[in-house]
């Protein structure tokens, strides 16, 4: 819970504010633009919110915040906030919300699909809450997980025992030693069902990889993302722990997929024409070649 005595000086006067604990996970300023900036390093009310809507966005950041930092002067109910996760992103794909700071605020997604199609998909982990759990059973529960890599499966356990589902994870990032029950090697697309194409990306982690489903959403994990800064897809030098040169021909790889939406871990969401798409990561890999 958020400590008003922590509460950071960049916040301005009012109901909401952010206390010391924040990790800059950005995920308050995707929620809440309106309401939550970047002041360096941290995150901070710039304005109070001004009508039911903003209202809103701002419990559902507060609900979101992997580190609790978020908090209300006088104890607001955030009610609200949390039933409103997962909410819906594209078409059949929900953001779960609820972040998990083991994960760094890394955002977790729902792919809600019938039985006969192969079920529920939860890409990536968010943390285990009861009100989240409770949700997705009533959304269909889930089928299958997809970890894209080692640095975003907080709660990942937690999940597979009460759903009683089944992980697919690469062995470059450990997935035998985490108990994973389909464990995927090698550098080759891996072709799940019919909406869903496993590509390996090794370069943020050795076994690093993102799923593309029905040739139209990207879920990318860490390795690529929108830029509002640069206006373009991105990917991050400075966390990549693994190999540049390995992530750089990774990137490369994906210009022969159509897609029209990323939606990474880490980074902001972006949608367009798969032509925009393919435009904008054809700089992207040419950025960094040169880096």
């Amino acid at each position: 819970m958020a400590q008003i005595n922590q509460r950071l000086p960049q916040n301005v006067e009012g109901e909401f504010f952010v206390d010391s604990t924040c990790i800059d996970c950005d995920a308050c300023r995707q929620i809440a633009p309106a309401s939550f900036r970047d002041h360096g390093g941290q995150s901070s009310v710039y304005r109070q919110p001004q009508n039911p809507g903003e209202m809103h966005r701002a419990l559902m950041a507060l609900v979101a915040c992997p580190t609790a930092s978020i908090g209300t002067a006088s104890h607001r109910s955030a009610r609200s906030g949390v039933t409103a996760f997962p909410v819906h992103v594209v078409d059949d794909v929900y953001f779960c919300g609820f972040t998990s700071e083991a994960s760094f605020g890394a955002w977790s997604y729902l792919i809600v699909r019938p039985r006969e199609q192969g079920g529920n998909v939860l890409v990536d982990s968010p943390r285990f809450t009861t009100p989240l759990v409770k949700r997705i059973e009533e959304m269909g529960g889930v089928n299958l997980m997809f970890l894209s890599h080692r640095d975003d499966i907080a709660d990942h356990v937690k999940f597979a025992e009460h759903f009683h589902c089944p992980r697919i994870m690469h062995e470059g990032d450990g997935a035998a030693s985490r108990g994973i029950e389909r464990v995927t090697s090698g550098v080759d697309p891996l072709r799940i069902d019919d909406e869903l194409l496993l590509i390996p990306t090794p370069g943020h982690t050795r076994g690093h990889q993102v799923l593309l489903y029905r040739d139209k959403i990207l879920f990318t994990g860490d390795h690529l993302a929108w830029s509002p800064a640069r206006e373009t897809l991105t990917a991050f030098r400075d966390v990549c722990w693994y190999s540049w040169k390995e992530q750089t021909h990774s990137m490369e790889k994906l210009l022969a997929y159509r897609f029209e939406s990323v939606l990474p871990g880490h980074g902001r969401i972006h949608h367009g024409t798969a032509e925009e798409m393919h435009e904008h990561l054809e700089r992207c890999v040419a950025r960094m070649k040169k880096l």
